[in-house]
C-alpha cells in the first residue's frame, strides 16, 4: 500500500480543510514547494496535490504553484481541482503530472471520462468524494443524490487508472478513516482504490493496510499536525509486510 502526502493549495498556500469547509481552513505553509521537497525527503514516492480554489471555480487557479511542485518533487504527482476539459488535462500532463484527477466532471459526464481515458491512457484518475455515501461535487459544496459506489461502477469500463475515494465527514477531522465504506468501495469495483480522509494515527495506517486490495492512502492533517511522521508510517508498513507486528 502506497502512502501519499496531500498538498492542498488555496491562495497559493498549503492548507488543510475541516470536512471540506472553506470557512475552516488551517494554513500550514506559505510555500507548497518546500512542503513537497520535505515529503520527498521523508520517503514519499507520490504526492496528492489539489487546487482548492480551482475545485470551487471550475478552472485551474494555482497551476503555477502546481507546476513548481512537479518540477521540484523527484517522484510522481497526481493533480486535481477544477479539471473540466481535455485542454487542462493536457496542460498538466505536459507539466509532468503522473495522474490527473477528474472530480465534478466525472459525476456529471461519465462519457467525458471515457474520452479523457482514450486521449490520455493510464493517466486519468477519478476522485469520488462522498458525504453519507452520496457523491459531492464543486469543491464539496453540493451533494448529489448519486451513491459513490454506483458512480464507481459506472466507470468500470472507462479506462480509469484509479479511484480516489474520500469520506468528507472524516476529512481533516483526525477521527479515523471510514473503514467500512472504504472496504465496500474496494470490494465493489475492479478499479484500484486509494482512500482519503480521517487518518489520525499509525494504527489507522495499519488498519487500512489490512484492507485487501487497497492501493494506497492519502494522508494530510495527521502529517501536518505532527501526529506521526511519514517515515514512521512507512516503517510501520514495512513491519506489517514483514510480519513484524
Amino acid at each position: 500500500m502506497i502512502l501519499i502526502p496531500a498538498i492542498d493549495i488555496k491562495g497559493g498556500r498549503c492548507v488543510r480543510l475541516f470536512q471540506g469547509r472553506l470557512d475552516r481552513v488551517s494554513v500550514y505553509s506559505d510555500n507548497p514547494v518546500e512542503m513537497a521537497v520535505r515529503w520527498k525527503e521523508e520517503g514519499a514516492s507520490w504526492l496528492h496535490v489539489v487546487d482548492i480554489d480551482g475545485a470551487v471555480e471550475g478552472r485551474p487557479v494555482n497551476a503555477d504553484s502546481i507546476c513548481s511542485i512537479i518540477q521540484a518533487f523527484d517522484g510522481h504527482v497526481e493533480v486535481g481541482g477544477g479539471i473540466r476539459d481535455l485542454k487542462t488535462i493536457e496542460a498538466y500532463v505536459e507539466m509532468g503530472a503522473g495522474r490527473v484527477i477528474l472530480g465534478t466532471i466525472a459525476q456529471r459526464s461519465p462519457s467525458f471520462v471515457k474520452e479523457a481515458c482514450r486521449a490520455f491512457p493510464g493517466v486519468i484518475a477519478v476522485g469520488i468524494d462522498a458525504k453519507d455515501g452520496l457523491v459531492a461535487v464543486e469543491g464539496w459544496r453540493k451533494v448529489t443524490g448519486e451513491r459513490a459506489v454506483d458512480l464507481a461502477k459506472k466507470l468500470e469500463d472507462a479506462g480509469v487508472s484509479v479511484i480516489i475515494y474520500t469520506d468528507i465527514s472524516r476529512d481533516g477531522t483526525m477521527e479515523g478513516p471510514n473503514l467500512k465504506a472504504i472496504s465496500s468501495m474496494v470490494e465493489a469495483i475492479s478499479i484500484p482504490v486509494i482512500a482519503s480522509g480521517g487518518v489520525s494515527s499509525i494504527e489507522d495506517v495499519r488498519r487500512l493496510a489490512s484492507i485487501v486490495g487497497l492501493e494506497g492512502v492519502i494522508i494530510g492533517k495527521a502529517l501536518y499536525s505532527g501526529a506521526f511522521t511519514l517515515k514512521e508510517a512507512l516503517e510501520a508498513l514495512k513491519e506489517k509486510v514483514g510480519g513484524g507486528d
